[in-house]
């Protein structure tokens, strides 16, 4: 049983309002966050110039993942994304357990991404109060979100192209340096800095492979593009140029990026708590360098909770039309939002500001901790979704995708394994463990809340056929 063309999900009330351009910057945008420009440089100062290496390992990763949900996208593309294909492929606990999860990773994202950008303002502005820097970023992307998906897509865009403007810029700028030896780091600026301080891998294989957490949580939201697709304007075209473009995407703004930092200054000047952008501008010597960089990691962690409130959203309307959520959740706006969710959600990312002006700086590596095990989860559904529906295809049981991935099914077991050895390396370091603990007791939690749903609506639990209608 085959078909020509994609086959896709009935309407589902929302506006088409993505654009190619829009579905494009949001897919470079979920590449690039506040994990790259800031949390490099603890890894770097454990890793060396090997962090290159970890983060191209990651990116093939990545780029099979991605592979993977294209593929199902195209067989079906619908708002709930891999919380759907949870439930449809592995049955509906996993769904609502899935798109739960993802919502939790999105809040306690968008709880860190507020407080960091109110740090950053008060860089510039020290005499405000970080909460209220925090309150107005909440406000406004709030009343974004509410106004229009085309706003969101447009502030994601502005967004995404401040970051990809100053990554491109910092190539060019140290390509200058190692070519021309122009600034103040021309002298010591070369290639061989890659190797000459106690070679590649300088502290050994084992505290390379040891960042490999932290260089996944740089890589969480590239799935974002994802939840686009019921609402993008031609999911058809627009969401295999999106994943196809990742592997240049990860080539240039992060392995690029990180491989001229790394030249032109040794390894051994980076320091956690350090961003290598401000670290190597500095070197160079460009007098704004850290003011610019300090506002390239304000439109990076404004991009993210921008983010999670649309993606938060989404997913609380997906739970409430099956039943895994307050049906009030299920309704749009006049304006085709789901209001309610993104209010709800913006509600709990409000507590972390309040939490977070509180509470010890410890408390962001714990935030960031919990929302790579919920990404981690979220990537491992998604290719075991892909792995069954590749089984079905091959049965005959369901329509091939117009978008397959490469190496079928094998790749998506390639991926599944690497992304259990990277929760293995998070169970083995004593700072991250914590997040592990407090999945385990989410878990126990979304369990007992199914069985409460079940108990009152037993027809929860029946899996129900997909449909397949033309949209349009």
């Amino acid at each position: 049983m085959t078909s020509e063309k994609v086959t896709t999900a009935p309407e589902e009330g929302y506006e088409r309002g993505l654009g190619s351009r829009q579905v494009q910057m949001i897919a470079i945008g979920g590449a690039i966050g506040v994990g790259l420009f800031l949390g490099a440089g603890a890894n770097i100062a454990k890793a060396g110039p090997s962090l290159i290496l970890m983060y191209a390992l990651a990116g093939v990763i990545i780029f099979f993942i991605m592979r993977a949900l294209g593929e199902l996208l195209l067989y079906r593309p619908v708002s709930g994304s891999f919380a759907e294909y949870s439930r449809e492929f592995l049955g509906p606990f996993f769904g609502y357990f899935t798109g739960w999860t993802y919502w939790l990773m999105w809040v306690v994202t968008g709880m860190a991404e507020l407080t960091a950008a109110a740090i950053y303002v008060h860089y510039w502005f020290p005499g405000i109060p970080q909460w209220v820097t925090a309150l107005v970023f909440l406000v406004v992307l709030f009343v974004a979100n509410l106004i229009s998906v085309k706003l969101f897509g447009e502030i994601e865009f502005w967004f995404s192209m401040v970051k990809v403007t100053a990554l491109i810029g910092m190539i060019v700028i140290g390509l200058g340096v190692l070519t021309f030896g122009f600034s103040a780091a021309g002298d010591t600026a070369h290639v061989a800095n890659l190797w000459q301080f106690d070679g590649f891998f300088p502290k050994g294989i084992g505290s390379s492979l040891m960042t490999l957490q932290g260089v996944m949580f740089a890589y969480l939201a590239v799935e974002l593009v994802g939840v686009t697709a019921g609402e993008s304007e031609n999911p058809e075209k627009t969401l295999p140029k999106a994943i196809n473009t990742l592997p240049w995407r990860i080539a240039l703004f992060y392995v690029g990026a990180l491989t001229v930092i790394l030249c032109v200054v040794k390894w051994t000047e980076f320091a956690p708590g350090v961003s290598p952008f401000v670290k190597a501008f500095a070197v160079i010597g460009i007098p704004a360098g850290a003011g610019i960089v300090n506002f390239v990691v304000l439109t990076a962690a404004l991009s993210s909770c921008n983010s999670g409130m649309y993606s938060t959203g989404r997913m609380l309307r997906t739970l409430a039309d099956n039943g895994e959520a307050p049906r009030v959740f299920s309704k749009l706006s006049t304006t085709k939002t789901p209001a309610l969710g993104i209010t709800v959600s913006v509600l709990f990312m409000g507590i972390g500001v309040v939490l977070n002006y509180v509470v010890p700086e410890k408390a962001f590596g714990y935030v960031t901790s919990v929302a790579t095990a919920a990404g981690i989860w979220t990537w491992l559904m998604i290719l075991i979704s892909h792995v069954l529906y590749r089984r079905a295809v091959d049965a005959g049981r369901l329509p091939t995708s117009s978008f397959p991935a490469p190496g079928g099914a094998v790749c998506s077991y390639i991926a599944i394994a690497f992304l259990l050895f990277v929760t293995g390396l998070i169970a083995y370091d004593a700072d991250s463990r914590v997040c592990l603990y407090v999945m385990a007791v989410w878990a126990v939690a979304l369990g007992i809340g199914w069985l409460v749903l079940k108990s009152r609506t037993p027809s929860i639990a029946d899996r129900r056929d997909p449909e397949f209608e033309k949209v349009g």
